[in-house]
């Protein structure tokens, strides 16, 4: 494994900056990984109170439940950036001032090709700022909405890589527990990069909270009881099914949300006819209401399911090299090319702030 020696900050918005090689055991590069992310975990430094000094703000990429995403373009070096913009108010009305904090220590902390991270971090008066990369392929929902279903090799190319993410996850006790085709974007090269860390938790053993989106929320949370990290792969085979199949497997009962959480506790859902036995086979391995019995929980661990033979076809070192031809490259015209995203309307902020709001709930943020 060699790693071209960048800081966070000077490292370019996507780029690959670490190369795996099959010669080393891909285990030791997992164990490489979590030293590197200890260490960061524990000097994670409060940001400079400069707001978005230095960046031009262009355009609202999306909306969010505590403000708006921005395309910015850092006026020195011309490389453009994904800032979250979250107003602080929002943030402490929601009771949400720990999440914040937790989803900033996430991203500052991770470093891998198929997730995003953090390349900045700012705060002023109002506002707190997580400048991430602008991945401009657009989200995988909205491509996957388009085609309306994947076939099995186009589903698993995506697969594969959100594998990878969850294990690396998984490998530094993190979950996390919002898997769905709303946080997958796609990149200008056709790979993808898991987004939105709001919900990632780090958990030695079990933890309890209900949270994630109802579709994709594996049985034991819905039932309250402990849970860790096999919720993940429940929701990878509601994820897989739903690429295949165009809706999710329990979509038919999501009018009625108690009804839906039903099916999910009952482990009720209609298998499609078209999929291939081995994609039969890994979503009823992954869709298992009992623990005991769902992969990834089992004796081997996520090897069930990295060794499976829907996975066979497979090359994972070629998947984290991005050496594997996408089956779509989104088309991209120029730096500031939006065609891949729906238009949002611009963000409403009010009169600034004369003094820092909430100071003392964000200083280490």
């Amino acid at each position: 494994m060699q790693h071209n020696k960048m800081n966070n900050h000077q490292a370019a918005p996507n780029k690959q900056t670490v190369i795996f090689n099959p010669v080393v055991d891909y285990e030791l590069v997992l164990s490489l990984f979590l030293e590197e992310f200890n260490g960061r975990w524990s000097n994670v430094q409060p940001s400079p109170e400069t707001g978005l000094e230095g960046y031009e703000e262009i355009t609202i990429l999306g909306s969010g439940s505590f403000g708006q995403v921005a395309l910015c373009k850092d006026k020195s070096t011309g490389d453009y950036y994904a800032a979250k913009l979250m107003l602080k108010e929002k943030i402490v009305k929601m009771k949400q001032v720990t999440h914040v904090h937790n989803e900033k220590r996430v991203l500052a902390c991770i470093k891998f090709p198929f997730l995003i991270w953090l390349e900045f971090s700012r705060k002023d008066y109002d506002l707190l700022y997580l400048g991430l990369p602008f991945v401009n392929g657009g989200e995988l929902f909205t491509y996957h909405r388009k085609m309306r279903k994947f076939n099995e090799k186009h589903a698993r190319f995506y697969a594969a890589q959100v594998f990878l993410a969850l294990e690396y996850l998984h490998f530094l006790h993190l979950i996390y527990r919002d898997l769905k085709p709303e946080n997958v974007m796609i990149d200008k090269n056709g790979y993808i990069k898991i987004t939105d860390f709001g919900f990632v938790k780090k958990v030695e053993t079990r933890t309890m909270t209900l949270c994630g989106t109802p579709e994709y929320l594996a049985p034991e949370v819905i039932q309250s009881r402990p849970y860790g990290s096999c919720v993940d792969w429940w929701s990878f085979g509601v994820f897989i099914y739903e690429m295949v199949n165009g809706s999710s497997p329990f979509s038919p009962f999501n009018r009625d949300i108690m009804v839906m959480y039903g099916k999910i506790c009952e482990g009720e859902y209609k298998m499609p006819q078209g999929f291939s036995s081995e994609l039969k086979d890994l979503v009823e391995n992954l869709l298992q209401v009992e623990l005991s019995k769902r992969f990834g929980s089992l004796i081997n661990g996520n090897k069930d399911i990295k060794n499976h033979d829907w996975f066979k076809s497979i090359d994972w070192f070629s998947i984290l090299n991005q050496e594997m031809p996408a089956p779509y490259v989104p088309q991209i015209g120029h730096a500031e090319d939006l065609s891949n995203f729906d238009k949002y309307p611009e963000f409403k902020r009010g009169p600034k702030s004369k003094t820092c709001r909430y100071c003392e709930a964000f200083a280490e943020f």
